[in-house]
């Protein structure tokens, strides 16, 4: 029986795929033609690995051309682009050689040994675009991410012109200095669509690729399949039209126009906010809640109440939600953290050596705790910068939509080799917001204030803080979406004075809305806050 090596299209008829190559000649099965050329005869292959460099291109020039049936590419694409092929003596496709010109003259082919593996024949300085010389005709240029791409294209016009419109391709997505290079050229057509793969490193090329060609001219086309050769196979030519036809004007990246502009007004107007707790209502009239994607800034004095109120706002989150949340207190042990939740809990001051029995105790735990939806921490031994902001998104990753770091002076001051102070806290804080928008996640952030000026009464008198007071960088006060001050007199006679909390809303991003907040006081025998009226408070 005869070797058949390849199927092709008919030199007489057009058939597609009726023209069949034989050991010792060819028939068409179609029209009958027939040919007694032998396979040596027609080239249709040859040992290229001896041959000189430059012997090598005019022996690939030499060899023949079919249609890529598999792929859906007639051999009148093939021929439009000036591919060659070799078949190997058992009869298959062995590889492909992709031209590419200077000045309109092949200088180097790409080749691709089948099925994906490439080398270079020739040089590849200063090569144009791969189709360039025989990109003619038309008022639009294609640019696809690899040859067969651009055959796809090229196929899909024929299909519904019968003609083939400009459509050049990139060497690879990592090949885009060749678009610098022809910029000039491509630039004299009135649209270039770029219709790159649909993947990640697709979309970063479209970017790059738009960039240097420049707005105005560019417009990206839309793909369903990974790239235009699986959708001329998967969807056929008409689809692989209506992703050219479609193609949507290129902006740089974060401008938004039109119907996303809409899309993002209805996603603010539904934006999710969980409530303050009960006793800190006042924060609500401000603030309207807490929003995930966004940082919040508690600051005050010391002792002032910071880690109460951060409780007060675990336990209610908790009560409200279905949610994990992370706690990250720096200062605090894990131990230390369970007894202050547990006691608050059960509205026992566990802190102050209250008799609580170990039924209650477990009762306590089982509810802050038990259902692993409250995730500590434990800090012990160093807390680097690269390892916390390691542990904070791992604390995302499994689930944590709200997170609390109590307090970024110690995250700062333990974890930033070779960086200043201020430098250090805008690294965190910009490390943070990737984490916040990246997870969708609430991030709940202490900070500490400066000292108090001199002149006046101190922070631990009382004294509520402005946002200039607060300690560290500015991007600490630019990051953060909220910023709530508050502060207790702790040296007041008044033992009411003395255990109150004075809020004071200093930024709110959301609302805009700012000023003094309500005040919470604290209960020594139940170890939590209770909401009262500023107005019952003059030194307010």
């Amino acid at each position: 029986m005869q070797k058949r090596y390849i199927q092709t299209e008919c030199p007489k008829c057009d058939s597609s795929d009726a023209y069949t190559i034989y050991e010792d000649g060819a028939h068409c099965f179609s029209c009958s033609y027939s040919t007694k050329k032998k396979v040596k005869e027609m080239n249709d292959f040859k040992d290229l690995s001896t041959k000189s460099s430059t012997n090598m291109l005019a022996e690939i020039k030499d060899l023949n051309s079919f249609a890529i049936m598999s792929r859906g590419i007639s051999k009148q694409v093939i021929d439009h682009f000036g591919i060659k092929m070799a078949v190997s003596p058992e009869g298959f496709g062995r590889s492909h050689y992709y031209p590419y010109t200077k000045n309109g003259t092949v200088v180097a082919y790409k080749e691709r040994i089948l099925p994906k593996s490439f080398q270079i024949h020739g040089s590849f300085n200063d090569t144009e675009l791969f189709g360039q010389n025989a990109a003619t005709g038309g008022k639009t240029l294609v640019i696809t991410e690899g040859e067969l791409d651009a055959c796809a294209v090229a196929q899909s016009f024929l299909d519904k012109y019968k003609k083939i419109f400009p459509v050049v391709s990139i060497p690879s997505a990592t090949g885009l200095k060749v678009l610098l290079e022809q910029r000039s050229w491509i630039r004299t057509f009135e649209s270039i669509i770029l219709m790159f793969d649909n993947d990640e490193a697709g979309q970063v090329a479209v970017e790059k690729a738009s960039k240097i060609i420049g707005a105005g001219k560019v417009k990206v086309a839309k793909l369903k399949a990974k790239d235009p050769c699986e959708q001329l196979i998967t969807c056929g030519s008409e689809s692989l039209l209506r992703a050219y036809w479609d193609a949507q004007t290129w902006s740089p990246a974060g401008l938004v126009v039109g119907e996303k502009v809409w899309e993002q007004y209805k996603q603010r107007r539904n934006t999710e906010s969980i409530p303050y707790p009960d006793c800190l209502k006042g924060l609500n009239d401000k603030l309207k809640g807490i929003r995930h994607g966004e940082i919040t800034l508690f600051t005050s004095g010391t002792g002032s109440g910071k880690s109460t109120v951060i409780k007060e706002i675990v336990l209610d989150l908790l009560a409200k939600t279905d949610d994990k949340i992370g706690l990250i207190s720096l200062e605090e042990s894990v131990g230390d953290t369970a007894e202050k939740f547990i006691g608050m809990f059960l509205r026992k001051n566990a802190v102050s050596g209250e008799d609580i029995s170990e039924e209650d105790e477990r009762a306590g735990f089982e509810h802050v705790f038990g259902t692993e939806r409250l995730v500590l921490l434990d800090h012990q031994g160093s807390v680097g910068d690269a390892s916390l902001i390691d542990k904070i998104e791992y604390m995302a990753l499994m689930g944590c939509k709200y997170l609390v770091l109590d307090h970024i002076t110690i995250a700062v001051s333990e974890g930033t080799e070779g960086l200043s102070g201020n430098e250090a806290i805008d690294k965190m804080m910009s490390d943070l917001l990737k984490i916040v928008k990246k997870h969708n996640v609430w991030l709940g952030l202490i900070s500490h204030l400066r000292k108090s000026p001199g002149g006046g009464k101190s922070f631990e008198e009382g004294n509520l803080a402005s946002i200039d007071d607060i300690k560290g960088s500015g991007s600490i006060k630019q990051i953060s979406f909220d910023i709530i001050a508050f502060a207790r007199n702790l040296v007041s006679e008044n033992p009411n004075e003395r255990n109150t909390i004075k809020f004071r809303v200093l930024k709110s991003r959301f609302t805009g809305l700012t000023g003094t907040a309500g005040a919470a006081t604290y209960d020594g025998d139940t170890g939590r806050l209770s909401y009262v009226e500023t107005s019952e408070f003059t030194s307010i």
